[in-house]
């Protein structure tokens, strides 16, 4: 006697975009997924391999060393340098979804007021923001609008590393606030 199971074919989906591609099982990234940016010379390269079922970073291109806040024992901080940056998962294109979604405040518009936020907020050991606050301002509402538009960025960060320790960094995100030319 044979006996056959049935096994319910996968619904993984190939997904392929200018800045992504993996699998989708019902709509949720699955497997390892490599995410592209572009260099200075233009050439298109893998910025992040992330596998979304182990939730396993695998790879990331390293960029210019940063110094950044870091926690170097409970409440104390101190400016240095980290062997992994904090990163969000999908790399700048990814975070670019959600920072140009700036909306320009109209009081802005009318006192003709421009130029560069810069919003801190802390990446904790697990990948967590919290703190958010406003470190350069230009007023005219713009302020306001990029902390709105920091605090709606997901939790979907790596930790920076110090060794093969996570440990909690302060992040500088500069929004910037440019009005059309005529």
């Amino acid at each position: 006697m044979v006996l056959l199971l049935a096994v319910p074919a996968s619904a993984q989906k190939a997904y392929t975009s200018k800045w992504a591609s993996g699998q989708l099982e019902r709509r949720t990234k699955v497997g390892v997924w490599e995410y592209y940016g572009v260099t200075t010379s233009k050439e298109k390269v893998v910025v992040q391999r992330y596998d979304h079922s182990a939730n396993t970073l695998i790879y990331y291109r390293p960029v210019d060393e940063i110094a950044y806040s870091t926690e170097v024992n409970a409440g104390q901080w101190k400016r240095r340098q980290v062997d992994r940056p904090p990163l969000f998962i999908g790399g700048d294109a990814a975070l670019a979804a959600y920072t140009t979604q700036l909306q320009y405040p109209l009081q802005a518009q009318e006192r003709n007021i421009q130029g560069q936020v810069m919003i801190g907020f802390i990446i904790d050991a697990e990948g967590k923001t919290s703190g958010h606050r406003v470190l350069r301002s230009v007023g005219g509402g713009c302020d306001q609008e990029a902390l709105r538009v920091a605090k709606t960025i997901p939790n979907e960060w790596i930790p920076a590393l110090v060794g093969i320790r996570p440990v909690p960094v302060e992040y500088e995100l500069t929004l910037t606030f440019r009005l059309a030319q005529p």
